[in-house]
């Protein structure tokens, strides 16, 4: 197996994307990791992860349909972050309907 010797959090693909993307993270080591979607406002729109996890390589998917209040997003940029040990990381991405 690869372990990965850093923390990464990958650009989704695609983006733009319309209805789902998925995005790619790696962790070095074995810890609690956060991975969250929010509105351009800063409001949290989406948690994807929220859990311990091993160190490796990681992909999750997103679904712009499928968010915590349960409504479909509108067309827009949307932040996500990873949070893991000491490490933060945000990436933009754009959903277009």
């Amino acid at each position: 197996t690869n372990i990965p010797n850093e923390f990464k959090l990958e650009q989704n693909y695609p983006n733009p994307f319309n209805p789902g993307t998925s995005i790619r993270y790696r962790l070095p080591n074995f810890g609690f990791v956060s991975l969250k979607v929010f509105n351009s406002l800063g409001s949290e729109i989406a948690t994807l992860v929220n859990e311990e996890q091993r160190s490796g390589n990681y992909k999750v998917d997103f679904n712009a349909n499928l968010t915590n209040e349960g409504r479909q997003l509108s067309s827009g940029v949307y932040f996500y972050t990873l949070r893991a040990d000491n490490y933060a990381m945000a990436k933009k991405m754009l959903l277009i309907k």
